[in-house]
């Protein structure tokens, strides 16, 4: 009877300034995955911590061998620490997770069972987000709606980070080489077998979020401009019908003119021609210039991210 090796799973979790919540999550984590019958590792990626977290993820490695550290050279942002976790990660099943426990461990083997079950892409999606304000899950709500009616690729609702990815759907990730990074929208563009798995999530456990509502603005800017063209085509109707509407006023003050003899009035409704289309202008341009703009960073092909520190688990690929 032939022995089948035990398969891996490794495990990311992108760290910024989350020493007061670490110790608990990591406890918790560990008694999810050794009750699993395979080898595990755990990725925490420091994304330019500044409060003792890499300190406490070094007295975790020592203890542990299992624990693999990637300490990043400055603060590059989620979507890219989770990156760097990805092109690392050596299991045959990568789970990506936050350490705030707003989405509990204990769901993890629920969704290996789906990736034994042949799926590539097994996500998390919320029935309910508890400790949030109204005015986050009301923007968060309507968001996914425009993105999914703006987009052709379907991105799932009330959905995060948190899944289970196959070593091909990790393969396929390591592919996509842009800097401007929305990960909700690469994990859906790469298609693939995937299913859902309903959670409640919870409040964040312990510290403060880093997502302000500027931050979640930039991540919107993100998601919509790296999957979708669609404002830029809005743009041009929108620059087509001002135009259009220009023509038949500019058409209505000269027959105006002839037939009444309208000599320098109407100066209010002038200038609010003339401030709406400078406004309608400015729009089209700041349009423009988000595309533009990430059109530049892109063509710069500088690294994704820089690794300061290394330390890799015991764990074999």
């Amino acid at each position: 009877m032939q022995n089948h090796p035990v398969q891996t799973v490794s495990v990311i979790v992108p760290v910024f300034n989350e020493s007061e919540v670490l110790p608990l999550f990591h406890r918790r984590l560990k008694d999810v995955l050794s009750k699993l019958p395979f080898n595990y590792e755990i990725i925490y990626i420091n994304d330019g911590s500044g409060d003792g977290t890499w300190d406490l993820v070094n007295e975790l490695k020592n203890k542990e061998p299992q624990i693999a550290l990637i300490d990043l050279s400055r603060n590059f942002g989620k979507e890219l620490a989770l990156s760097a976790g990805l092109d690392y990660a050596k299991g045959d099943a990568v789970v990506v997770i936050d350490a705030d426990l707003q989405d509990p461990p204990e769901l993890i083997p629920e969704l290996l069972n789906h990736w034994q079950q042949g799926f590539d892409v097994i996500y998390a999606k919320r029935t309910t987000r508890h400790g949030e304000t109204w005015f986050k899950k009301f923007s968060a709500h309507y968001f996914y709606k425009i993105i999914h009616r703006l987009s052709n690729i379907p991105i799932p609702e009330d959905t995060g980070d948190f899944r289970v990815l196959s070593k091909r759907a990790v393969f396929a990730l390591r592919q996509c080489k842009e800097h401007h990074r929305f990960m909700k929208g690469l994990f859906s563009w790469i298609g693939f077998k995937q299913t859902a798995v309903l959670y409640e999530r919870a409040p964040r456990a312990k510290g403060e979020t880093k997502w302000n509502y500027l931050k979640l603005w930039e991540l919107a800017l993100e998601g919509i401009t790296s999957f979708t063209i669609v404002p830029l085509k809005c743009a041009s109707y929108l620059g087509f019908l001002t135009a259009f509407s220009a023509f038949l006023y500019a058409l209505f003050i000269i027959y105006k003119t002839l037939r009444f003899g309208e000599s320098v009035q109407g100066y209010p409704s002038l200038m609010v021609v003339m401030l709406f289309l400078g406004g309608i202008q400015l729009i089209t341009l700041g349009i423009i210039g988000e595309y533009l703009g990430r059109t530049f960073n892109e063509s710069k092909q500088r690294p994704l991210y820089l690794v300061q520190d290394y330390q890799a688990s015991d764990v074999q690929a």
